[in-house]
Parts: C-alpha cells; sequence; structure tokens
C-alpha cells in the first residue's frame, strides 16, 4: 500500500483546512517544495497535492509552487484541485505531473473525464469525496444527490483505474478513517482505492493494508506529529 504524503497550497502556501472549511486554515509551511523534499527524504514514494485556490474557484494561483515541487523531488506526483478542462490537464501532463486528479468535473462533465481518460490513461485519477454517502463538488462546498458507490461504478464502465475517496466528515478530524465506506467501495469494483480522510494512526494504516487497498493518504496526522513518515515507512519495509 502506498502511502501519499498530502501538501495542501493555498496562496502558494502549504495549509491545511478543517473538514475542508476555506475559513479553518492552518499555515503548516511557507514552502510546499521544502515540505515535499522533507516528506521523501522521511521515505514517501509519491507526494499527493491538492491546488485549494482552484478546487474552490477552477483558476490556479498555484502553478508555479507546484513546478516548484516536481522540480524538487525525484518521486512522482499526483495533482488534484479545480481541474474542469483538457487544457489544466495537458499543463500538468506537460509540467511533469505524474497523475492528474478530476473532481467536480468527474460529475459536471463527463464528455471532459472520458476524453481525458482517452487521451491519458492510467494518469487519470477522479477523486470522489462524499459526505454522508453523497457526492460533494466545488471545493466541497455543494453535495450533490449523485451516491459515491453508483459513480464509482460509472467511472469504472468509463475506463477510470485509480480512485481517491475522501469521507469529509473525517478529513483533518484525526478519528480515523470509515473503514466501512472504504472496504465497500474497494470491493464495488476493480478500481485501485486511495483512502483520504481521517487517517491518523499506525493502527488506521494497518487496518486499510487490510483491505489490500493501493494507497492511503495522510494529511493532518503528519503535520501535528500524530505520526512519522519515517518511522512508518521503515515499519511497512
Amino acid at each position: 500500500m502506498i502511502l501519499f504524503p498530502a501538501i495542501d497550497i493555498r496562496g502558494g502556501k502549504c495549509v491545511r483546512l478543517i473538514q475542508g472549511d476555506y475559513g479553518r486554515e492552518i499555515i503548516y509551511n511557507d514552502s510546499p517544495a521544502t515540505m515535499a523534499l522533507e516528506w521523501e527524504k522521511q521515505g514517501a514514494t509519491y507526494i499527493h497535492i491538492v491546488d485549494l485556490d482552484a478546487a474552490k474557484t477552477g483558476k490556479s494561483l498555484n502553478q508555479e509552487a507546484i513546478a516548484e515541487i516536481i522540480r524538487a523531488v525525484s518521486v512522482p506526483v499526483q495533482v488534484g484541485g479545480g481541474i474542469r478542462t483538457m487544457d489544466h490537464v495537458d499543463i500538468h501532463i506537460e509540467n511533469g505531473v505524474n497523475r492528474v486528479i478530476i473532481g467536480t468535473a468527474a460529475i459536471q462533465d463527463q464528455q471532459f473525464l472520458t476524453k481525458s481518460v482517452e487521451k491519458y490513461g492510467g494518469k487519470i485519477a477522479v477523486s470522489i469525496d462524499a459526505r454522508n454517502g453523497y457526492v460533494a463538488t466545488d471545493g466541497w462546498t455543494k453535495t450533490s444527490k449523485v451516491k459515491a458507490i453508483d459513480l464509482l461504478r460509472e467511472l469504472e464502465e468509463i475506463g477510470v483505474q485509480t480512485v481517491i475517496y475522501t469521507d469529509i466528515m473525517k478529513d483533518g478530524m484525526l478519528q480515523g478513517p470509515n473503514f466501512a465506506e472504504l472496504k465497500m467501495m474497494n470491493e464495488a469494483s476493480s478500481i485501485a482505492i486511495v483512502a483520504s480522510g481521517g487517517v491518523s494512526t499506525e493502527e488506521d494504516i494497518e487496518g486499510l493494508k487490510e483491505f489490500d487497498l493501493y494507497g492511503a493518504i495522510i494529511g493532518k496526522a503528519l503535520y501535528e506529529g500524530n505520526l512519522s513518515l519515517g518511522k512508518v515507512m521503515e515499519e511497512m519495509r
């Protein structure tokens, strides 16, 4: 199981939002690239980036910060947040992003998602952010009437190979992931599932490994010191 340290970028800085609330922000580092290098030093084999500004507005203000991370580290990088046009996908791929994560647009513009998958295959992933089992969109500010598990099955038909599944109610709360939902999602299709939201202890990681998940994203637990990435990576080896 791959562990993805998360770097959420807003205004060019490494931050965390509590439950996706843009009014509840903590700044952890002024340099996302420095943060990425630290995670690589501790053993990270893949970096997960979220462009929070783009997630909310659809416009990226953080392209340079993302490019700096890609130049700084030798491990692959995946990026999500507000990716709603083919031009945006192309720019990320051309800049060296290994995997582009489409969120809101996967629901609102299926034609765009299909074209992206046809063009880039496994370099396209979809982020399913759920609140009480229903898909949330627009930087978590809206909740749709689409069930997460139904969307997952549609994505499989389109050819999506990787899904990042986030339970918003767990995100940033350090209360553990939603194991029941993750198990259900992992068993519902052949898509590789990356768990996100609430992963905060070594026991959480061990529990997710039992489901044979593809990966898990860790955010606040690393920044608050609840988990040591270096220690966890050493134990996993």
